[in-house]
């Protein structure tokens, strides 16, 4: 719900007004003089301020300006007569989003207002961490057809039409954020922005200002009211990445937050409505954490109305070639420039472990993808860590006569992904 101030000598407009605005669902308070207003900007936070240019104590232009200062995402419509035009333009100077004449009309004092607030908002959610995805996104960032992964579109698909909390768990560089992006863009809210906070690179006391906001005078260096990520992320998702590492007294706020939808500002003591979908994600176990009196239990279940549980990349390793690919292609278009991959070297891939999943998989491929003579990855621009993981994987093959349990041929296992992957970059490179 979207707060309004209106400012003016007039009580029949003021009255006139507020009735109209309260009608269609808005919150109104009203002031009779600049001095006035000035005050109640201080202490509450607006979206929309309507004041007339002439007024009692300080003048409307100077209002404005000081109103600006104190709340820079407060949008201004500025009220005056007919024979006052030039002090209204001034104003439009000075940071209105308009004005209008009196006596004006309500249905298109209407239509402004609702400008007014729609600009002010998306000037606003430029300011998030991340801002809206565009609307090709959906799964095309998440590489892999391996059964488990095909369970987490599913999943995502049937979660994402809900606006049911969910906890994404897996561990460290599995792409945990690129599911929460996902997520967000096949909801109802993709038109909103998507906000990432990382929960363990901000002090408890930082985070909760960028989280919630504050008002005027909260802290030393206070010297506006501000908007916290929950409200300037109002329709859209919300990611907060590393939720295992917030301590036990900001829980117990964020669990508030999560039952009654609204937040408090530091410092203030009004109680703000927000329409924010949650998504949370932790690569430790939370139970666990529990157990240690190091995480509350009451927001864990909070949380994990819905857990998604993304696998390591060992245990879809048939995915790694259809990464490679996808890794090598995004090289080719960042640089300008095609790089193709041995068979021998995407088999190596394949016996490695890789503890930093999909993340050190990148990582390492554009390394030896700018190391590796002649445009192509061959066995021996692989880091030891790799092929120190082949020569005990052959060793493993000898032992066994190169069969595994099944009967078939080691190598012959990701026959089909390694083609896959291979076909089109290294036919372009060639």
């Amino acid at each position: 719900m979207a707060k309004i101030l209106i400012v003016d000598d007039e009580l029949t407009i003021i009255e006139v007004l507020k009735k109209l605005l309260a009608k269609s669902g808005y919150a109104v308070s009203t002031c009779l003089d600049g001095n006035e207003a000035l005050d109640k900007l201080k202490e509450e936070v607006f979206d929309l301020m309507i004041t007339d240019v002439r007024l009692p104590g300080i003048d409307g232009i100077t209002l404005l300006q000081h109103g600006r200062e104190l709340q820079s995402h407060m949008a201004v419509i500025v009220m005056t007569a007919y024979s006052d035009v030039e002090p209204a333009v001034a104003a439009m100077k000075n940071g209105a989003f308009d004005y209008v004449i009196k006596p004006f009309n309500f249905e298109e004092l209407m239509i402004t207002i609702q400008r007014a607030l729609s600009y002010e908002m998306a000037l606003a959610e430029n300011e998030v961490l991340r801002t809206t995805l565009t609307a090709n996104y959906h799964f095309n960032m998440i590489v892999g057809d391996s059964e488990p992964m095909l369970k987490v579109y599913r999943l995502i698909e049937k979660v994402a039409k809900t606006n049911s909390t969910v906890l994404v768990l897996g561990e460290s560089g599995t792409g945990k954020e690129l599911v929460a992006k996902a997520l967000h863009i096949s909801s109802p809210r993709h038109d909103g922005a998507f906000v990432v906070v990382n929960c363990a690179a901000m002090p408890e006391t930082l985070l909760e200002s960028e989280l919630f906001g504050y008002v005027k005078g909260a802290f030393t260096g206070a010297n506006t009211n501000k908007k916290g990520l929950f409200e300037t992320g109002s329709s859209g998702t919300i990611f907060l990445d590393e939720i295992s590492a917030i301590p036990l007294n900001m829980q117990v706020k964020l669990l508030r937050v999560l039952q009654e939808k609204e937040i408090r500002r530091v410092g203030g003591t009004e109680n703000i409505p927000v329409d924010i979908r949650v998504v949370a994600a932790s690569n430790e176990n939370l139970e666990e954490k529990i157990k240690r009196n190091e995480f509350r239990d009451d927001l864990y279940y909070r949380l994990s109305v819905i857990p998604i549980e993304i696998p390591p990349l060992r245990d879809r390793i048939e995915d790694v070639p259809l990464l490679v690919g996808h890794f090598l292609e995004q090289y080719e278009k960042e640089n300008k420039q095609a790089v193709g991959i041995s068979q021998e070297a995407i088999t190596a891939f394949l016996s490695y472990r890789w503890p930093g999943n999909v993340r050190e998989l990148e990582n390492i491929l554009k390394r030896v993808a700018t190391l590796c003579e002649d445009r192509m990855i061959q066995m021996s621009d692989l880091p030891e860590s790799i092929a120190g993981a082949v020569r005990d994987r052959d060793k493993q093959e000898r032992k066994n006569s190169g069969r595994n349990e099944n009967g078939r041929s080691t190598s012959r296992i990701f026959k089909k992904n390694i083609n896959k992957a291979r076909k089109g970059f290294n036919d372009e490179k060639k």
